[in-house]
């Protein structure tokens, strides 16, 4: 099992850099499912490998001149404290365990991950159901209140689960703020990396963490975008994306069955 988490951590890198989200949404069910992490701490996790992995893209992309800093000001911002809020107020705010009925316990790992597998299914959805757009030339970015108000609640939902939040940020800055796709994916990166780490350095200090298992990740995880990187040159991350999604949805499906029938969420 702990290969194939280790294989894993490869494609969650290669995805990143290759269509600039969708492989943070996987890591916290590596973790849980493939490294037996409890979800809470797999989510402290999560933040850490996404963070430090994306910056080989952010590097590649600040060299290709595409990052657009407004959209790091208007969108990354309130993103940024929004992951700061969801971890630091509402994360511990959630209780052990929730008694739903007679019948049903929901404990805070099952939350975390029924959670999780809602957006999993989110993330999964926009990639199959996206349509390809030919991009408008000419077209001046927008920026504006809506922007900053989406930032704030795309970094209060995956601060919740530790996930990059690629899948939210990306239609964001491509629908809301008019960038081109590949300046939308860049932005994405950088937002990723800064919040992640900004969500992770809070949990360092109440969190024990397991440095060795940790770095082994982040240095698969690395390579795997860098060679996203790499690939994003040479094939079509549009067609990908929706066979990615697929793989998505399948693995959201499993964490809802798993959740509900063999976590003793219903006793």
């Amino acid at each position: 099992m702990h290969l194939l988490g280790y294989l894993a951590s490869i494609l969650i890198g290669i995805s990143l850099g290759l269509i600039g989200s969708g492989g943070s949404i996987l890591t916290v069910p590596v973790l849980v499912y493939l490294f037996q992490v409890e979800p809470l701490l797999a989510t402290t996790y999560s933040l850490c490998v996404v963070g430090l992995s994306s910056i080989a893209g952010v590097i590649s992309r600040l060299k290709q001149k595409l990052v657009d800093f407004k959209t790091l000001l208007v969108f990354g911002l309130p993103s940024i404290l929004g992951v700061f809020l969801s971890r630091k107020f509402i994360l511990p705010s959630i209780p052990a365990a929730m008694q739903l009925s007679k019948s049903v316990v929901l404990t805070k790992s099952n939350f975390i991950m029924l959670f999780f597998a809602a957006l999993m299914m989110v993330s999964a959805l926009s990639m199959i159901l996206e349509k390809n757009k030919k991009e408008i030339e000419g077209v001046l970015p927008i920026y504006g209140i809506t922007l900053m108000l989406v930032g704030l609640g795309e970094g209060l939902l995956t601060g919740i689960v530790g996930a990059g939040g690629g899948f939210l940020i990306i239609p964001a800055l491509v629908i809301l703020a008019k960038l081109p796709m590949k300046k939308a994916i860049a932005s994405s990166l950088v937002i990723i990396s800064i919040k992640s780490l900004v969500g992770f350095t809070g949990d360092l200090f109440h969190t024990h963490v397991d440095w060795t298992f940790l770095y082994k990740i982040i240095i698969l995880a690395t390579l795997g975008i860098i060679t996203g990187n790499y690939l994003n040159k040479k094939m079509d991350g549009a067609k990908l994306k929706k066979g990615f999604g697929l793989f998505v949805l399948g693995m959201s499906l499993f964490i809802l069955i798993e959740q509900f029938f063999f976590s003793n969420l219903i006793k």
